[in-house]
């Protein structure tokens, strides 16, 4: 498994200099290729590859004189540019088949994006020196705050500036075997909230920290500052910075709640269930603010690749199943019930259930059965096996199409959206 490590780095004055005219040349490279794909898209013509767009736009491009400043900088660096544009088309090609999720066409790149980059791969000859120090070529010598060793050789080192105008370089390395966690026979199921962010099935209950929440006043105090400035004066950029940085601190504290909380969670158990949420769909309802201050998708994607790395259990809860409706002690269903309903009582064995605990309960439950059902499917080469979708008779469609007409589901679309079961 491949690992980013990220730092800080702090340039120096030249070495900024250096770094912006890098991020200015891989942004014309990468608009140069996508101009010619999509002419050539507009003429019918095949897409020209990465071979004939490098020849044309990296190494002809260097002997005119309206590109001859690309010699300034690290020709690993343009080539990776036409890289990361051929990967853009890749995925984006690949969401119109159906075989990841759809993303859209590739864009030009401006240079008032709030994110700048550039990478180097093993054959630009950079290296970390003896005294710690980040040697790219072209630039320098970058100091870098280490906050923990490297585990392995890193194979390439990506160089980003971000909207608060700070540096940092991220390291793609090998993960090593021996930080595997040891086994445990803990299982966990996480029911995610916004009044609690997660309630797990053993009964602890995470409080939600709210970030942006308690940082609102700030940061609307930030905006109207800004809103003041005259477009195009120093003072606005200052103040784009000050509101930028803002944002950053919320968003650095919020991945640093999910990062300790999800390596907790992989630390004390072998499997993770989690309930798979619409998150798309509750943004769109009036919560929207709350569910993007909790980062549910950011917490849940941490939770896999940590328990991918540490050979844990990691199983989605299908998005439909009603947890809140369950009885966690005798399995019957007692219907659904209103939000402000936080305990009720089981109608046939008299339980009584805190409405958040019991959902974790019934989330781990149907977790191990779905894991367990997954293990069933792979073959003994260890290879997952598809059930083969058959279609259904004409018969069967039709009669099916009867039997459904009667009883229409009375689901609105927001329900639908926000994967509320049936009412």
């Amino acid at each position: 498994m491949q690992l980013r490590y990220t730092f800080r780095i702090e340039p120096g004055p030249g070495q900024r200099i250096a770094l912006g005219r890098a991020f200015g040349c891989a942004r014309v490279v990468y608009n140069d290729a996508l101009r010619a794909r999509e002419d050539a898209r507009r003429d019918g013509l095949p897409f020209p590859k990465v071979g004939d767009l490098s020849r044309l736009l990296i190494t002809d491009a260097k002997r005119t004189p309206e590109r001859a400043w690309l010699g300034e900088v690290s020709a690993v660096v343009l080539q990776q540019s036409l890289r990361d544009l051929d990967a853009a088309y890749r995925n984006f090609f690949d969401g119109l088949k159906g075989k990841r999720a759809r993303m859209g066409a590739p864009r030009f790149k401006s240079k008032r994006d709030n994110r700048q980059a550039v990478r180097f791969t093993a054959n630009a000859r950079w290296s970390i020196t003896s005294g710690g120090q980040l040697r790219l070529p072209k630039i320098g010598d970058i100091k870098v705050r280490w906050s923990r060793s490297l585990p392995s050789t890193p194979s390439s080192v990506t160089v980003v500036k971000d909207a608060a105008g700070r540096y940092f370089a991220s390291f793609v390395v090998q993960a090593d075997a021996s930080e595997v966690l040891p086994e445990t026979a803990g299982e966990v199921g996480i029911d995610l909230g916004l009044t609690h962010f997660a309630v797990l099935s053993d009964g602890r209950k995470i409080s939600a920290p709210k970030f942006f929440r308690r940082a609102e006043k700030k940061l609307r105090k930030g905006q109207q500052n800004l809103a003041r400035k005259t477009k195009g004066s120093s003072n606005r950029r200052k103040a784009v910075v000050k509101v930028a940085r803002a944002h950053a601190r919320v968003a650095d504290a919020r991945k640093d709640f999910h990062h300790k909380l999800s390596t907790m969670l992989i630390r004390e158990n072998q499997a993770v269930y989690v309930e798979d949420l619409a998150v798309k769909g509750l943004a769109r309802t009036r919560l929207a603010k709350s569910v993007h201050d909790a980062g549910w998708s950011a917490f849940v994607a941490m939770l896999e690749y940590k328990a991918a790395r540490n050979r844990r259990s990691f199983t989605r809860v299908d998005r439909f199943f009603p947890p809140s409706q369950l009885c966690s002690a005798c399995g019957v269903k007692d219907g659904p019930k209103p939000v402000a309903v936080r305990e009720w009582t089981c109608s046939r064995c008299g339980s009584v259930h805190d409405r958040d605990v019991n959902a974790a309960r019934n989330i781990r439950a149907q977790g191990s059965k779905v894991a367990a059902g997954q293990a069933e499917t792979q073959n003994a080469r260890g290879a997952q096996v598809r059930p083969v979708l058959v279609p259904a008779q004409r018969a069967t469609r039709a009669s099916a199409r009867k039997k459904q007409e009667p009883t229409r589901s009375c689901r609105p679309t927001g329900c639908v959206q926000a994967g509320i079961p049936g009412h």
